[in-house]
């Protein structure tokens, strides 16, 4: 079978929160002895998702009302065999990839974006305020806060804004509001410019205006596309999909990766299976693919830092190159991340997952390829993942082991073909 579907009863009706079966326990959120980012966090973030934040319960119920939306838009997502990509590589293993690129804003962002609009609806708020890297995570929250009709603001990331400039469009077109980052709307904004005016801008000084602005107006809250529990909860849609879709066609998984920036797609894909792992009930070998140029996982230390470049967040105990670390201004905005889940990192510290990191040339090689022998075009940042898979195949090939790889393809590259088109053209290093 190529493709395996569900029906829209099959959408999950709760989350599930790996915070209740961590094998350690999770580091708490801190600050500094003369801070106050603790108590900051009910200004910053609507109640719903603040106390989801904090939960240890080991599922949470999904509202109706999100639930019809997320069939509004094409949830369940499918589960596809790529058998053109497996007669390439001539491998014994099977590959498959989950879509979650199909949705209106074609990626995976949307299963968070409307779950967050929602809740700050039901406090009244006016706005939400974000960042976003590539664009992918401020389209989704333009749409949801277009759908529960409260406005949205999108920090971009500057050299984003330069490079993807319809996806600015996409933003527009509901009813978005875009400003490159650093910006001149800010105070922190404004300090940056004055230090650097061509500053190609990072996620963690666009978080940082947008987390300027919900604390200055009670009206506003913050919205996060990554890192946060929260935001790991409502991707776990993902996972708990493909198992059920694994279940139909009588396979287990025995490698699965995902891209990692701030590390949401990782975990909505993996969290449900790590549960699996834990139980005893699987043997699976999970792998988060980043880019060489922002090696969050691989080259970073796992301690306390801030989450944004002013220290306007809580501290937070992650893999980090440093929140004023600033990444080369590489095709892939939505991996250009200084830090790294919580939750995913503790994994990784705890050797429950893999990492591995990859450059921009292979990632873009990768993704051609799978374009020619599967007819997708995937984006940048879902190339690291098709990467490590296609690596993990050719193992397999070298080993003749048939084993089955499932690859998280969290969005669609239909936007970011001046990345591509650099590299078709020699530009990339």
């Amino acid at each position: 079978m190529q493709r395996v579907t569900l029906p829209a009863k099959a959408i999950p009706k709760k989350w599930y929160n790996l915070a209740a079966d961590l094998p350690v326990e999770f580091p708490e959120y801190s600050q500094p002895e003369d801070g106050n980012q603790l108590e900051n966090l009910p200004k910053i973030f609507s109640s719903g998702v603040l106390k989801q934040e904090m939960s240890q319960k080991r599922y949470i119920k999904i509202p109706k009302k999100i639930r019809k939306i997320y069939k509004k838009v094409g949830r369940p997502s499918p589960l596809y065999r790529a058998k053109g990509l497996e007669k390439y590589l001539d491998t014994p293993a099977k590959i498959f990839y989950k879509r979650e690129d199909m949705s209106p804003t074609g990626s995976h962002k949307f299963n968070t974006a409307i779950a967050q609009a929602y809740y700050a609806k039901k406090d009244k708020a006016k706005m939400l305020t974000t960042e976003t890297g590539a664009g992918q995570w401020g389209s989704a929250l333009s749409l949801a806060c277009n759908m529960m009709n409260i406005g949205c603001r999108v920090y971009m990331v500057r050299v984003s804004f330069q490079q993807k400039p319809y996806r600015k469009t996409i933003m527009q077109l509901y009813n978005g509001e875009i400003l490159p980052s650093p910006s001149d709307k800010t105070e922190f904004g404004r300090k940056i410019l004055s230090e650097e005016p061509d500053h190609p801008g990072t996620l963690g000084i666009a978080i940082s205006e947008a987390i300027e602005d919900a604390l200055k107006d009670d009206k506003i809250y913050y919205s996060l596309g990554s890192v946060l529990n929260h935001v790991m909860l409502h991707q776990t849609v993902i996972g708990q999909e493909t198992k059920k879709q694994l279940s139909m066609i009588d396979a287990e998984p025995d490698i699965m990766v995902g891209c990692v920036g701030g590390g949401s797609n990782f975990a909505g894909a993996v969290f449900p299976f790590i549960k699996d792992q834990i139980d005893g009930n699987i043997n699976c070998k999970f792998i988060a693919a980043e880019p060489n140029s922002c090696p969050t996982l691989t080259q970073g230390e796992y301690r306390y830092d801030f989450g944004d470049t002013a220290g306007m967040t809580p501290l937070i105990k992650m893999y980090t190159l440093g929140h004023d670390f600033v990444p080369p201004a590489i095709h892939t905005g939505g991996l250009r991340y200084h830090g790294m889940a919580p939750l995913v990192a503790l994994l990784a510290h705890e050797k429950m997952i893999e990492a591995r990191s990859v450059t921009q040339t292979e990632i873009f090689k990768s993704g051609k390829l799978f374009a020619d022998v599967e007819g997708v075009v995937p984006a940048p940042e879902t190339c690291h993942a098709i990467k490590v898979g296609i690596d993990e195949a050719i193992k397999c090939r070298k080993e003749n082991e048939k084993k089955n790889i499932i690859i998280n393809f969290s969005g669609h590259g239909l936007l970011d073909l001046q990345g591509y088109d650099d590299y078709l053209e020699g530009k990339l290093v």
